[in-house]
Protein backbone atom coordinates (compact mmCIF):
# COMPACT_ATOMS: atom_id res chain seq x y z
CA UNK A 1 0.00 0.00 0.00
CA UNK A 2 2.78 2.39 0.92
CA UNK A 3 4.70 1.37 -2.20
CA UNK A 4 1.75 2.25 -4.44
CA UNK A 5 1.31 5.55 -2.65
CA UNK A 6 4.99 6.46 -3.24
CA UNK A 7 4.73 5.51 -6.92
CA UNK A 8 1.67 7.77 -7.30
CA UNK A 9 3.50 10.66 -5.64
CA UNK A 10 6.51 10.21 -7.93
CA UNK A 11 4.29 10.12 -11.02
CA UNK A 12 2.45 13.24 -9.85
CA UNK A 13 5.74 15.05 -9.31
CA UNK A 14 6.95 14.06 -12.77
CA UNK A 15 3.71 15.24 -14.41
CA UNK A 16 3.66 18.57 -12.54
CA UNK A 17 7.37 19.09 -13.18
CA UNK A 18 6.89 18.37 -16.88
CA UNK A 19 4.06 20.87 -17.13
CA UNK A 20 6.03 23.55 -15.29
CA UNK A 21 9.14 22.85 -17.35
CA UNK A 22 7.16 22.99 -20.59
CA UNK A 23 5.61 26.35 -19.64
CA UNK A 24 9.01 27.76 -18.71
CA UNK A 25 10.48 26.50 -21.99
CA UNK A 26 7.55 27.97 -23.98
CA UNK A 27 7.80 31.37 -22.27
CA UNK A 28 11.54 31.49 -22.83
CA UNK A 29 11.14 30.52 -26.48
CA UNK A 30 8.50 33.23 -27.02
CA UNK A 31 10.68 35.86 -25.36
CA UNK A 32 13.66 34.77 -27.43
CA UNK A 33 11.56 34.95 -30.60
CA UNK A 34 10.32 38.49 -29.97
CA UNK A 35 13.74 39.61 -28.72
CA UNK A 36 15.44 38.43 -31.89
CA UNK A 37 12.66 39.53 -34.25
CA UNK A 38 13.98 42.42 -36.41
CA UNK A 39 12.21 45.77 -35.93
CA UNK A 40 11.02 47.39 -39.17
CA UNK A 41 12.81 50.65 -39.87
CA UNK A 42 10.60 53.73 -40.26
CA UNK A 43 11.07 55.68 -43.53
CA UNK A 44 11.80 59.38 -42.97
CA UNK A 45 12.78 62.46 -44.98
CA UNK A 46 15.86 64.34 -43.82
CA UNK A 47 17.93 67.44 -44.46
CA UNK A 48 21.42 68.39 -43.39
CA UNK A 49 21.84 71.36 -41.09
CA UNK A 50 23.87 74.07 -42.79
CA UNK A 51 24.39 77.76 -41.98
CA UNK A 52 22.18 79.90 -44.23
CA UNK A 53 21.64 83.53 -45.09
CA UNK A 54 18.79 84.63 -42.87
CA UNK A 55 16.44 87.46 -43.77
CA UNK A 56 14.54 88.24 -40.56
CA UNK A 57 11.24 90.01 -40.77
CA UNK A 58 8.28 91.37 -38.86
CA UNK A 59 4.95 89.67 -39.57
CA UNK A 60 1.67 91.56 -39.30
CA UNK A 61 -1.84 91.80 -40.74
CA UNK A 62 -2.86 94.96 -42.55
CA UNK A 63 -5.81 96.60 -44.27
CA UNK A 64 -5.51 97.84 -47.84
CA UNK A 65 -6.94 101.13 -49.03
CA UNK A 66 -6.52 103.20 -52.17
CA UNK A 67 -3.82 105.85 -52.10
CA UNK A 68 -6.49 108.25 -53.36
CA UNK A 69 -10.13 107.34 -52.92
CA UNK A 70 -13.31 109.35 -52.36
CA UNK A 71 -17.08 108.99 -52.37
CA UNK A 72 -18.25 111.53 -54.96
CA UNK A 73 -21.13 113.87 -54.11
CA UNK A 74 -22.80 116.89 -55.72
CA UNK A 75 -22.48 120.44 -54.40
CA UNK A 76 -25.97 121.62 -55.26
CA UNK A 77 -29.43 120.20 -55.70
CA UNK A 78 -30.92 119.32 -59.04
CA UNK A 79 -32.35 116.64 -61.32
CA UNK A 80 -29.94 114.17 -62.96
CA UNK A 81 -29.84 114.89 -66.68
CA UNK A 82 -26.88 112.74 -67.78
CA UNK A 83 -24.73 109.97 -66.29
CA UNK A 84 -21.49 109.74 -68.23
CA UNK A 85 -19.70 106.84 -66.57
CA UNK A 86 -20.11 103.08 -66.13
CA UNK A 87 -19.13 100.69 -63.38
CA UNK A 88 -15.36 100.02 -63.22
CA UNK A 89 -14.70 102.56 -65.95
CA UNK A 90 -11.30 104.21 -65.97
CA UNK A 91 -11.67 108.01 -65.99
CA UNK A 92 -9.14 110.80 -66.26
CA UNK A 93 -8.84 113.86 -64.04
CA UNK A 94 -11.46 116.47 -64.92
CA UNK A 95 -13.73 114.07 -66.84
CA UNK A 96 -17.45 114.92 -66.67
CA UNK A 97 -19.29 112.26 -64.69
CA UNK A 98 -22.78 113.61 -63.93
CA UNK A 99 -24.70 116.50 -65.44
CA UNK A 100 -27.60 118.05 -63.52
CA UNK A 101 -30.36 120.04 -65.20
CA UNK A 102 -28.95 123.57 -65.65
CA UNK A 103 -31.51 125.17 -68.00
CA UNK A 104 -32.41 127.99 -65.61
CA UNK A 105 -28.81 128.71 -64.71
CA UNK A 106 -27.80 128.95 -68.36
CA UNK A 107 -30.64 131.42 -69.01
CA UNK A 108 -29.61 133.53 -66.05
CA UNK A 109 -26.00 133.48 -67.26
CA UNK A 110 -27.02 134.58 -70.77
CA UNK A 111 -29.07 137.48 -69.41
CA UNK A 112 -26.30 138.58 -67.07
CA UNK A 113 -23.69 138.27 -69.82
CA UNK A 114 -25.77 140.61 -71.99
CA UNK A 115 -26.07 143.09 -69.13
CA UNK A 116 -22.32 142.89 -68.52
CA UNK A 117 -21.66 143.64 -72.17
CA UNK A 118 -23.99 146.65 -72.05
CA UNK A 119 -22.34 147.95 -68.86
CA UNK A 120 -18.94 147.56 -70.51
CA UNK A 121 -20.12 149.61 -73.50
CA UNK A 122 -21.45 152.33 -71.19
CA UNK A 123 -18.08 152.43 -69.44
CA UNK A 124 -16.25 152.77 -72.76
CA UNK A 125 -18.60 155.58 -73.84
CA UNK A 126 -18.15 157.42 -70.53
CA UNK A 127 -14.37 157.19 -70.85
CA UNK A 128 -14.51 158.55 -74.41
CA UNK A 129 -16.70 161.50 -73.36
CA UNK A 130 -14.32 162.24 -70.50
CA UNK A 131 -11.42 162.42 -72.94
CA UNK A 132 -13.35 164.96 -75.02
CA UNK A 133 -14.01 167.04 -71.92
CA UNK A 134 -17.78 166.68 -71.94
CA UNK A 135 -18.11 163.86 -69.40
CA UNK A 136 -17.83 164.10 -65.65
CA UNK A 137 -15.69 161.96 -63.33
CA UNK A 138 -18.81 160.86 -61.47
CA UNK A 139 -20.34 159.41 -64.62
CA UNK A 140 -17.18 157.43 -65.32
CA UNK A 141 -17.06 156.07 -61.77
CA UNK A 142 -20.70 155.00 -61.90
CA UNK A 143 -20.15 153.24 -65.25
CA UNK A 144 -17.03 151.56 -63.85
CA UNK A 145 -18.92 150.23 -60.81
CA UNK A 146 -21.79 148.95 -62.94
CA UNK A 147 -19.39 147.14 -65.29
CA UNK A 148 -17.49 145.57 -62.39
CA UNK A 149 -20.70 144.40 -60.68
CA UNK A 150 -21.99 142.87 -63.91
CA UNK A 151 -18.71 141.01 -64.48
CA UNK A 152 -18.84 139.67 -60.92
CA UNK A 153 -22.39 138.45 -61.45
CA UNK A 154 -21.30 136.64 -64.60
CA UNK A 155 -18.49 134.93 -62.67
CA UNK A 156 -20.92 133.92 -59.93
CA UNK A 157 -23.42 132.45 -62.39
CA UNK A 158 -20.62 130.56 -64.15
CA UNK A 159 -19.64 129.03 -60.79
CA UNK A 160 -23.26 128.07 -60.13
CA UNK A 161 -23.39 126.49 -63.57
CA UNK A 162 -20.21 124.50 -62.86
CA UNK A 163 -21.80 123.14 -59.68
CA UNK A 164 -24.38 121.45 -61.88
CA UNK A 165 -21.55 119.27 -63.21
CA UNK A 166 -19.73 116.55 -61.27
CA UNK A 167 -16.18 115.98 -62.55
CA UNK A 168 -13.44 113.53 -61.53
CA UNK A 169 -11.03 115.14 -59.05
CA UNK A 170 -8.27 112.71 -60.09
CA UNK A 171 -7.73 109.78 -62.43
CA UNK A 172 -9.03 106.46 -61.18
CA UNK A 173 -11.61 103.69 -61.45
CA UNK A 174 -15.30 104.42 -60.96
CA UNK A 175 -17.54 102.30 -58.77
CA UNK A 176 -21.16 101.30 -59.21
CA UNK A 177 -23.49 104.26 -59.93
CA UNK A 178 -25.86 104.92 -57.02
CA UNK A 179 -28.16 107.32 -58.89
CA UNK A 180 -30.59 107.15 -61.82
CA UNK A 181 -31.59 109.51 -64.60
CA UNK A 182 -34.30 111.94 -63.46
CA UNK A 183 -33.48 111.48 -59.80
CA UNK A 184 -33.53 114.62 -57.65
CA UNK A 185 -30.22 114.98 -55.82
CA UNK A 186 -29.42 117.04 -52.77
CA UNK A 187 -25.95 118.15 -51.60
CA UNK A 188 -24.11 115.30 -49.87
CA UNK A 189 -25.80 112.50 -51.83
CA UNK A 190 -23.21 109.87 -52.77
CA UNK A 191 -23.11 109.38 -56.54
CA UNK A 192 -20.36 106.72 -56.75
CA UNK A 193 -16.90 105.94 -55.43
CA UNK A 194 -13.69 106.83 -57.25
CA UNK A 195 -10.55 104.86 -56.39
CA UNK A 196 -7.02 105.10 -57.73
CA UNK A 197 -6.02 101.41 -57.80
CA UNK A 198 -2.58 101.86 -59.39
CA UNK A 199 -0.97 102.62 -56.04
CA UNK A 200 -2.43 101.23 -52.83
CA UNK A 201 -1.56 101.78 -49.23
CA UNK A 202 -1.70 99.38 -46.32
CA UNK A 203 -2.03 100.22 -42.65
CA UNK A 204 -0.73 97.68 -40.14
CA UNK A 205 0.58 97.60 -36.58
CA UNK A 206 3.78 96.23 -35.08
CA UNK A 207 4.69 95.68 -31.40
CA UNK A 208 6.41 98.54 -29.63
CA UNK A 209 9.51 96.32 -29.22
CA UNK A 210 9.92 96.39 -33.02
CA UNK A 211 9.60 100.16 -33.37
CA UNK A 212 13.36 100.69 -33.59
CA UNK A 213 13.58 98.08 -36.40
CA UNK A 214 11.31 99.88 -38.90
CA UNK A 215 12.35 102.91 -40.93
CA UNK A 216 10.92 105.09 -43.68
CA UNK A 217 11.60 103.53 -47.08
CA UNK A 218 12.08 100.02 -45.70
CA UNK A 219 10.91 97.28 -48.13
CA UNK A 220 7.67 95.48 -47.30
CA UNK A 221 5.99 92.46 -48.90
CA UNK A 222 2.26 91.78 -49.02
CA UNK A 223 0.05 88.85 -49.92
CA UNK A 224 -3.26 87.21 -49.21
CA UNK A 225 -1.42 84.34 -47.45
CA UNK A 226 1.97 84.04 -45.74
CA UNK A 227 3.04 81.50 -48.36
CA UNK A 228 2.41 83.84 -51.29
CA UNK A 229 3.43 87.50 -51.05
CA UNK A 230 3.76 88.81 -54.62
CA UNK A 231 3.18 92.50 -53.88
CA UNK A 232 6.08 94.79 -52.99
CA UNK A 233 6.06 98.18 -51.35
CA UNK A 234 7.86 100.41 -48.89
CA UNK A 235 7.11 102.15 -45.61
CA UNK A 236 5.94 105.74 -46.07
CA UNK A 237 4.78 106.62 -42.56
CA UNK A 238 5.38 105.63 -38.93
CA UNK A 239 3.04 106.82 -36.19
CA UNK A 240 5.21 108.62 -33.61
CA UNK A 241 2.87 107.52 -30.81
CA UNK A 242 2.45 104.05 -29.28
CA UNK A 243 -1.17 103.09 -28.61
CA UNK A 244 -1.25 102.75 -24.79
CA UNK A 245 -4.16 100.28 -24.88
CA UNK A 246 -2.58 97.80 -27.32
CA UNK A 247 1.13 98.70 -27.15
CA UNK A 248 1.19 98.70 -30.95
CA UNK A 249 2.55 101.23 -33.43
CA UNK A 250 0.66 102.10 -36.63
CA UNK A 251 2.69 101.79 -39.85
CA UNK A 252 1.67 102.83 -43.37
CA UNK A 253 3.18 101.49 -46.58
CA UNK A 254 2.55 102.05 -50.29
CA UNK A 255 2.06 99.09 -52.64
CA UNK A 256 2.39 98.87 -56.40
CA UNK A 257 -0.82 97.36 -57.79
CA UNK A 258 -0.46 97.47 -61.59
CA UNK A 259 -2.89 94.62 -62.28
CA UNK A 260 -5.47 95.85 -59.74
CA UNK A 261 -5.42 92.51 -57.91
CA UNK A 262 -5.72 94.23 -54.55
CA UNK A 263 -8.98 95.93 -53.61
CA UNK A 264 -9.57 98.67 -51.00
CA UNK A 265 -10.70 97.25 -47.66
CA UNK A 266 -8.97 93.91 -48.20
CA UNK A 267 -6.97 92.17 -45.45
CA UNK A 268 -3.39 91.23 -46.33
CA UNK A 269 -0.47 89.46 -44.70
CA UNK A 270 2.44 91.86 -44.22
CA UNK A 271 6.15 91.13 -43.88
CA UNK A 272 8.71 93.85 -43.18
CA UNK A 273 12.11 92.63 -44.38
CA UNK A 274 15.01 93.33 -42.03
CA UNK A 275 18.75 93.35 -42.93
CA UNK A 276 20.14 89.98 -44.02
CA UNK A 277 22.28 87.94 -41.62
CA UNK A 278 24.90 85.28 -42.44
CA UNK A 279 25.77 81.92 -40.84
CA UNK A 280 22.46 81.37 -39.10
CA UNK A 281 21.45 77.82 -38.16
CA UNK A 282 17.87 77.42 -39.39
CA UNK A 283 15.79 74.34 -40.16
CA UNK A 284 12.37 73.75 -41.75
CA UNK A 285 9.54 74.25 -39.29
CA UNK A 286 8.28 70.76 -40.13
CA UNK A 287 11.37 69.33 -38.42
CA UNK A 288 10.46 70.74 -35.00
CA UNK A 289 8.16 68.79 -32.68
CA UNK A 290 6.53 70.62 -29.77
CA UNK A 291 5.73 68.74 -26.57
CA UNK A 292 4.99 69.47 -22.92
CA UNK A 293 8.65 68.94 -22.17
CA UNK A 294 9.94 71.35 -24.79
CA UNK A 295 10.74 71.59 -28.49
CA UNK A 296 12.86 68.86 -30.05
CA UNK A 297 13.99 67.40 -33.34
CA UNK A 298 14.99 63.91 -34.39
CA UNK A 299 18.57 63.62 -35.63
CA UNK A 300 19.66 60.62 -37.66
CA UNK A 301 22.74 58.91 -36.20
CA UNK A 302 24.64 55.73 -37.07
CA UNK A 303 23.51 52.99 -34.70
CA UNK A 304 26.02 51.82 -32.12
CA UNK A 305 26.59 48.03 -31.86
CA UNK A 306 24.35 46.56 -29.19
CA UNK A 307 25.95 45.43 -25.97
CA UNK A 308 25.40 41.84 -26.90
CA UNK A 309 28.49 40.53 -25.18
CA UNK A 310 30.30 41.35 -22.00
CA UNK A 311 33.83 40.22 -21.24
CA UNK A 312 34.66 39.27 -17.70
CA UNK A 313 37.91 40.84 -16.62
CA UNK A 314 38.91 37.89 -14.45
CA UNK A 315 38.37 34.98 -16.82
CA UNK A 316 38.69 36.76 -20.16
CA UNK A 317 35.69 34.84 -21.55
CA UNK A 318 32.81 36.23 -23.52
CA UNK A 319 29.34 35.77 -22.08
CA UNK A 320 25.94 36.97 -23.13
CA UNK A 321 25.10 40.32 -21.49
CA UNK A 322 22.40 40.32 -18.87
CA UNK A 323 18.95 40.78 -20.45
CA UNK A 324 20.38 40.89 -24.01
CA UNK A 325 20.00 37.96 -26.37
CA UNK A 326 23.25 36.49 -27.54
CA UNK A 327 22.00 36.39 -31.11
CA UNK A 328 21.72 40.21 -31.29
CA UNK A 329 25.21 41.09 -32.43
CA UNK A 330 24.48 44.39 -34.26
CA UNK A 331 21.77 47.02 -34.30
CA UNK A 332 20.18 48.49 -37.46
CA UNK A 333 22.24 50.95 -39.52
CA UNK A 334 20.53 54.25 -38.55
CA UNK A 335 18.53 55.36 -35.54
CA UNK A 336 16.62 58.50 -34.59
CA UNK A 337 18.00 60.45 -31.66
CA UNK A 338 15.78 62.96 -29.86
CA UNK A 339 17.50 66.33 -29.38
CA UNK A 340 15.89 69.19 -27.48
CA UNK A 341 16.51 72.58 -29.09
CA UNK A 342 16.08 76.24 -28.27
CA UNK A 343 14.09 78.08 -30.93
CA UNK A 344 14.55 81.64 -32.15
CA UNK A 345 12.93 83.62 -34.93
CA UNK A 346 10.69 82.23 -37.65
CA UNK A 347 10.71 83.28 -41.28
CA UNK A 348 9.72 81.85 -44.68
CA UNK A 349 8.84 78.41 -43.32
CA UNK A 350 12.08 78.12 -41.34
CA UNK A 351 12.88 78.49 -37.66
CA UNK A 352 16.16 79.62 -36.16
CA UNK A 353 17.93 77.16 -33.83
CA UNK A 354 19.77 78.93 -31.03
CA UNK A 355 21.03 75.82 -29.24
CA UNK A 356 20.99 72.05 -29.71
CA UNK A 357 22.14 71.53 -33.30
CA UNK A 358 25.36 72.11 -35.17
CA UNK A 359 26.48 72.21 -38.76
CA UNK A 360 26.40 68.82 -40.48
CA UNK A 361 23.66 67.27 -38.35
CA UNK A 362 21.08 65.35 -40.36
CA UNK A 363 17.56 65.88 -39.02
CA UNK A 364 14.16 64.42 -39.83
CA UNK A 365 11.69 66.71 -41.62
CA UNK A 366 8.84 64.23 -42.19
CA UNK A 367 7.76 60.97 -40.56
CA UNK A 368 8.29 61.97 -36.91
CA UNK A 369 4.87 60.65 -35.86
CA UNK A 370 6.17 57.09 -36.19
CA UNK A 371 9.46 57.67 -34.39
CA UNK A 372 10.67 57.16 -30.86
CA UNK A 373 14.03 57.92 -29.33
CA UNK A 374 16.48 55.29 -30.55
CA UNK A 375 14.08 53.86 -33.12
CA UNK A 376 15.44 52.41 -36.34
CA UNK A 377 14.98 54.57 -39.44
CA UNK A 378 15.66 54.45 -43.15
CA UNK A 379 16.10 57.63 -45.20
CA UNK A 380 13.74 58.20 -48.11
CA UNK A 381 14.06 61.71 -49.55
CA UNK A 382 11.94 61.06 -52.62
CA UNK A 383 9.05 62.78 -50.82
CA UNK A 384 9.70 66.06 -49.06
CA UNK A 385 7.33 68.53 -47.34
CA UNK A 386 6.14 71.19 -49.78
CA UNK A 387 8.06 74.46 -49.31
CA UNK A 388 6.24 77.74 -48.84
CA UNK A 389 5.91 80.27 -51.62
CA UNK A 390 8.74 82.40 -50.18
CA UNK A 391 11.05 79.37 -50.05
CA UNK A 392 10.26 78.61 -53.68
CA UNK A 393 11.04 82.18 -54.63
CA UNK A 394 14.29 82.10 -52.70
CA UNK A 395 15.32 78.87 -54.41
CA UNK A 396 14.95 80.38 -57.91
Amino acid sequence: MIKRFLIAIVLLVLVVGGIVGFNMFRDNAISQFFANMPVAASPVSTVKVEPVKWTPGIQAIGTVSASRGVDLTVETSGIVKEIRFDSNQRVEEGALLVQLDDTQQRADLSAQSAQAALDRQNLDRALELQKRGVGSETTVEQAQAAATASAAQVTKLEAVLEQKQLTAPFAGTMGIPRIDLGQYLTPGTTVATLQNLDVMRADFSVPEQSLNLVKIGQPVRFGVTEADMPFAGSITGIEPKVDPSTRLVLIRAEISNPDAKLAPGQFVQVRVDLPEEDNVIAVPQTAVVTSLYGDFVYAVRPAKPAAATATTAAEGETKPATGTPAATEAAPGLVAQQIFVKLGRRSDGRVEILDGLKQGDEIVTAGQNRLSNGGSVVIDNTVQPQPSGDEKAAAK
